[in-house]
């Protein structure tokens, strides 16, 4: 998507959460390798860049990356997989 298009980039903006919220049951009982997963996916080496100045292109993985609700979703089940791991 280009910087220009900004009726792709509202939509953009409206739709990440909506499918946040539609997918939030699932992302607070196993949100924390889901996400894990998504963000080794989206930053593979061979992966384009989720937001290239230059060219003038953003991702729609920019607005998943940077989205508080899915870290306010995933919290839970980060937190316990990091009491257990604490706890051996």
């Amino acid at each position: 998507m280009r910087y220009e298009e900004k009726a792709k980039l509202t939509a953009a903006r409206a739709l990440v959460p909506a499918a946040i919220l539609v997918a939030s049951p699932v992302l607070l009982i196993v949100g924390a390798p889901i996400r894990r997963r998504y963000l080794r996916y989206v930053y593979r080496v061979e992966a384009p860049p989720i937001l290239d100045k230059q060219q003038g292109r953003i991702s729609v993985h920019w607005f998943v990356v940077t989205s508080p609700l899915l870290a306010w979703l995933c919290w839970p089940t980060e937190s316990l997989a990091r009491l257990i791991s604490r706890r051996g």
